[in-house]
């Protein structure tokens, strides 16, 4: 799909309001590396071609390994994941696909075993935003492939 209105550009105030959310998560205590395989594993579920693109280059520059990419999908069945990454992938995935259902108590109690409350907060906070960015792509398009890993200052 092209690209019909280019929200990231035009300086809105709610696209602002995202990058600030964004910016809270990426400086909270959940590991920024983590996140790019968990943004990568919501924009797969939400088919936001932009976001995979841009999450698997981004997830290539830190370093994460091919296989790790390749299933996350998969990821109850790997155990090259660790018990907190599948909380939280667990966590994302209730979330991204609520359907009108509540989380269960089980669910709760399973991520809230490995993050404290701010940590959940602040977890829930980066599933919201990437699922809204999955979103606005994929309402207004986006140009998939030509999202270039910026330079390591």
């Amino acid at each position: 799909m092209s690209q019909r209105i280019n929200a990231f550009a035009m300086g809105n105030k709610a696209v602002n309001a995202l990058h600030t959310m964004g910016y809270h998560v990426e400086n909270s205590s959940i590991d920024n590396a983590f996140l790019e395989l968990l943004y990568f594993r919501v924009s797969q579920m939400n088919g936001c071609a932009f976001c995979l693109d841009m999450h698997s280059k981004q997830l290539r520059a830190k370093g994460e390994t091919e296989q790790r990419i390749f299933l996350v999908s998969a990821w109850r069945e790997c155990s090259f994941y660790t018990e907190k990454e599948k909380a939280a992938l667990l966590w994302a995935e209730s979330l991204t696909i609520l359907n009108g259902k509540e989380i269960s108590n089980e669910i709760y109690s399973e991520v809230s075993q490995h993050f404290s409350e701010t940590e959940m907060v602040d977890l829930t906070m980066a599933i919201i935003a990437i699922n809204s960015y999955n979103r606005v792509n994929i309402a207004f398009g986006a140009e998939v492939g030509t999202y270039q890993v910026p330079e390591k200052k």
